[in-house]
């Protein structure tokens, strides 16, 4: 099995035990955990196309926002029960780590730098869920509109 696989592979586990913790229904599980495995996918496919994790990191969560709001309304579920798996892979953990790390033995330029990487991340996560969200809301919203002024009619 190669890599992309095993990545993906731990990625949809990693979703799918994240949901398990949050105590989501059996039969959401699986579509939590797709959610993170996709949006790793779609992380490592754009880090290797552009070689910029930031940006890699934000169109993944958008990715996660539309999704858990597609998924919401067709499982009749909140839409967090996907997002926050969904997540769960693309949280700077490790960046978290190195700049406390590096910060702990007296590197304050590298430990710096490696903190405003881990906070853009972040933010980059923030975001992203919520421009998605909040577009598919607001086009949700639109169209229902438009089908209603056309029932009247």
């Amino acid at each position: 099995m190669g890599d992309t696989m095993r990545e993906f592979l731990l990625a949809f586990l990693g979703s799918f035990t994240g949901a398990i913790l949050f105590n989501i229904e059996r039969y959401n599980l699986f579509w939590a955990g797709l959610c993170g495995g996709i949006a790793w996918a779609i992380y490592k496919f754009l880090v290797l196309f552009s070689g910029r994790a930031i940006y890699a990191t934000f169109i993944a969560a958008v990715f996660v926002g539309l999704y858990s709001e597609v998924m919401a309304r067709r499982l009749k579920t909140p839409a967090y029960v996907f997002s926050l798996p969904g997540i769960y892979p693309l949280v700077p953990g490790i960046m978290a780590f190195d700049t406390i790390n590096l910060l702990t033995f007296g590197k304050l330029e590298e430990g710096i730098n490696k903190g405003i990487e881990t906070a853009a991340t972040a933010g980059a996560i923030a975001f992203g869920i919520l421009l998605a969200s909040n577009f598919y809301q607001v086009l949700d919203k639109l169209i229902s509109e438009t089908l209603n002024k056309k029932t009247k009619k």
